[in-house]
């Protein structure tokens, strides 16, 4: 368990927190490329608990600005875009993508207020469909976009879903990084709607072993396959918060999240699943988009959303399984079908990830040795917030974008193999370039 100072520091992401001003020196995706039209209806925004509006500027220039104009604070969702700025209703005023005002229009002809006023605004990157903003110090010299192969691979090769989740970005990390539940909540009974024949053919108590890395962390899994193989699965944590999960026969991609803090209590879950060397099969693209058989996938399909008004951040993300409705959980289903009763893979996470509540107070649980990966990945994320706070240590994939390249692995090995020097090289991304083993 970890203490409730630990936990406040793991879990605060607003301005001026430790956790905040880490996350800040990185570039964080945010929304989707195609969801901004030139001149286009702008899109409320909460990231790190700082409220924010998207707009695509007549240039096609993105524009991530504050979303309160600074005349007299009226709000700027409902602004006019159109030519090269967004114009608050109220009075007129208009700005651009950098924050600079350009239009008062109320004012005398010769004033000049508008040189001295400014809207908080933060810079935008576009890259394969997806949009990114630093949100750091170095504004006068930003760092590189991280190289991620999910946003780095051509397009027909990859499936991105967005939706929010109604909890803590941690909770939400901590439930990918743990293998050991993986082969029960998203488990189905056995013919008679019992666990008992099902368990038993099963290895469900894994060894796990921890390794510490440049990009975080690696959390492996082995299990028995045979008399004479072990199965490692290999999940990868990622600072600052990304997780990536192995491939799977006979689904053969690779795929994970980006666990974007909107603020302390709820998380834009960006899912992404794709394949190193070959276009998604046109099945995969289907059941991601459509579901299966009135279940989710693991990604969040387009009859799971709902829509919400402007004024809500992400306000076409929001889903209809929430606490409020217990992710209409299923009791009959329970019984008959699936072990947990809820409606799909992603559900069956999200469920149990928001938990009891929004910021789990860690003081309370019993961690067991199938939580190694989460203990040391806690401790992984204090030390980075302990040498930046205290030493202005920054954290090696801050500057260097290849620190991301980084592959989660599922490997067949003799016992006398090591997972980490065989999966080595299979672990390091290379664009292009299949899995290098047998899945």
């Amino acid at each position: 368990m970890l203490s409730h100072d630990d936990n406040e520091r793991l879990v605060r992401v607003g301005k001026g927190t430790p956790l905040g001003n880490l996350f800040r020196l990185y570039w964080i995706p945010f929304l989707p490329s195609a969801d901004l039209a030139k001149d286009g209806q702008p899109k409320r925004i909460r990231l790190l608990g700082e409220d924010l509006v998207a707009f695509r500027d007549s240039e096609g220039r993105v524009g991530l600005v504050d979303q309160a104009c600074p005349h007299r604070g009226a709000p700027l969702i409902f602004g006019r875009n159109e030519d090269c700025g967004l114009r608050c209703v109220y009075h007129g005023w208009k700005f651009d993508v950098t924050g600079a005002v350009t239009d008062m229009p109320a004012e005398p002809v010769r004033s000049r207020l508008k040189e001295r006023v400014r809207i908080k605004a933060y810079p935008c990157r576009e890259r394969n469909g997806m949009i990114w903003t630093y949100m750091g110090p170095d504004q006068a010299e930003l760092p590189p976009l991280p190289n991620l192969e999910w946003n780095l691979v051509p397009p027909e090769q990859v499936h991105i879903s967005v939706r929010v989740q109604e909890c803590n970005w941690l909770q939400a990390v901590e439930g990918e990084i743990d293998s050991a539940h993986a082969p029960l909540l998203h488990g189905r009974l056995d013919a008679q709607g019992t666990t008992s024949a099902w368990i038993q053919k099963r290895d469900l108590r894994p060894t796990f072993e921890c390794v510490k890395q440049d990009f975080g962390m690696s959390i492996a899994a082995r299990r028995n396959y045979d008399a004479n193989t072990l199965y490692w699965r290999v999940n990868q944590f990622l600072l600052p918060f990304y997780t990536l999960v192995p491939p799977l026969s006979p689904f053969p991609d690779l795929s994970g999240h980006a666990w974007v803090p909107i603020d302390d209590e709820n998380t834009l879950c960006i899912m992404f699943s794709y394949h190193p060397s070959e276009p998604l099969s046109p099945k995969t693209r289907q059941i991601f988009a459509e579901g299966h058989n009135g279940r989710e996938s693991g990604h969040a399909s387009r009859h799971a959303l709902v829509q919400h008004p402007v004024t809500v951040p992400y306000a076409g993300y929001w889903t209809k399984y929430n606490p409020q409705n217990g992710f209409q959980f299923d009791y009959q289903a329970q019984q008959t079908t699936w072990f947990s009763g809820l409606p799909g893979l992603w559900v069956q996470d999200g469920a149990c990830q928001s938990g009891v509540s929004p910021i789990f107070d860690r003081t309370k649980e019993t961690l067991c040795s199938s939580d190694t990966g989460i203990a040391m990945t806690r401790r992984f994320i204090l030390e980075a917030l302990g040498a930046y706070r205290d030493h202005a240590v920054r954290p090696k994939g801050v500057s260097d974008p290849d620190v991301f390249m980084v592959r989660a692995v599922s490997l067949r090995l003799p016992p006398e193999d090591s997972w980490v020097d065989v999966g080595a090289p299979f672990m390091r991304a290379k664009l292009g370039a299949d899995f290098g083993y047998e899945l």
